[in-house]
């Protein structure tokens, strides 16, 4: 029979030793980093910039799983990097925001971006129901769509706890609409009658990733470029809220159905609240904030490649079609319900 004597009963020679556990977690921690440092290194050659790192990050480490097989002993380190890794960087991820960024964006703007992020997630839990996508894999994909792409998929992960093959899902589809908005929205401009800066309020509101949106944004111009970031980090600001009220909703479903683990609240989300608030008050120098961004974006892709190293692609497969038809009627619904809002308040 297994013992269930806590750690800090045992005799100091039987509990785990800090320097035990370190090298435990090492060989995929050392994995999953070098699979981030080839995504940050493919990223800087020309044809591929476009795509981000955390993007790149998880195609590898998927591709490295099922060609070549995730080593038995990189494993706890793997899980550390999708844990751990994941709550750090979502943490640092609130030095990137403040709230005069959010300020300048408007009452209107901020309103736009807050209904439309609502309406988006709720359409997209609706249509997934009515398709028969599984509600995780559909609770995943409206958070991705809605809130900032890869970054809101692995955050809601964390409440949610779907299969590594969902969250890979997910993550490919916000990556295949998000690209396709990227390049399709600087046709649109002219053709749609917006000013920079409703064009820049519209890819903020409805654009996947912050990269994608920064693209799209400054083809049409400086100021739509600004403004487009802008609203866009004002966006990735809901992601906290969200992730916490999910994880709420989640601990209430596991109490009705009587089950005895309640599912987790992702208090570490508080952190990146913290954050903003520091960086509010607090001007960092440029250089040290470019680094925090910069190591932000490579933790985050420790934590997809870690993801990726753990995705079996015949499951993957095995998911069918109606995932990436529930991604592009998202897709859909966010671009025409934040122009038509756009259009109303601009």
């Amino acid at each position: 029979m297994t013992s269930t004597t806590p750690d800090f009963d045992l005799p100091i020679s039987r509990r785990a030793r800090p320097d035990h556990v370190s090298l435990t977690i090492l060989p995929g921690l050392l994995l999953t980093a070098t699979v981030a440092a080839t995504a940050f290194a493919l990223h800087a050659l020309p044809g591929i910039a476009a795509f981000n790192p955390m993007i790149l990050a998880i195609l590898i480490g998927i591709a490295f799983h099922n060609l070549v097989g995730t080593p038995a002993r990189a494993k706890a380190g793997v899980t550390f990097s999708l844990r751990r890794i994941l709550r750090l960087a979502i943490i640092l991820l609130g030095l990137q925001l403040t709230a005069a960024q959010v300020a300048q964006v408007g009452p209107k703007g901020v309103g736009v971006i807050i209904v439309t992020l609502l309406a988006t997630f709720a359409f997209t839990k609706w249509f997934g129901k009515q398709l028969g996508v599984d509600r995780k894999l559909a609770e995943l994909i409206a958070a991705g769509t809605s809130i900032c792409g890869a970054s809101a998929v692995i955050a809601t992960n964390t409440v949610t706890n779907a299969h590594d093959e969902d969250v890979a899902y997910a993550v490919a589809c916000v990556t295949v609409f998000g690209s396709i908005a990227m390049f399709a929205y600087p046709l649109l401009p002219g053709l749609l009658r917006l000013s920079p800066h409703a064009y820049g309020l519209w890819a903020g509101a409805s654009i996947h990733e912050i990269a994608q949106v920064v693209a799209a944004a400054f083809q049409d111009g400086k100021a739509a470029g600004d403004f487009g970031t802008i609203a866009k980090l004002s966006r990735v600001m809901m992601l906290a809220p969200v992730v916490i009220g999910l994880g709420f909703l989640s601990r209430l479903r596991a109490e009705h159905m009587h089950r005895h683990a309640a599912a987790p609240i992702p208090w570490f989300v508080l952190g990146f609240v913290a954050l903003v608030g520091i960086n509010s008050f607090v001007t960092l120098p440029a250089p040290l904030k470019s680094s925090i961004v910069m190591l932000t974006t490579f933790l985050l892709s420790m934590a997809l490649a870690a993801m990726g190293l753990e995705t079996d692609i015949r499951k993957l497969r095995a998911k069918g079609l109606r995932p990436l038809l529930l991604g592009l009627a998202s897709f859909l619904f966010i671009a025409t319900f934040s122009l038509v809002l756009v259009k109303m308040t601009t």
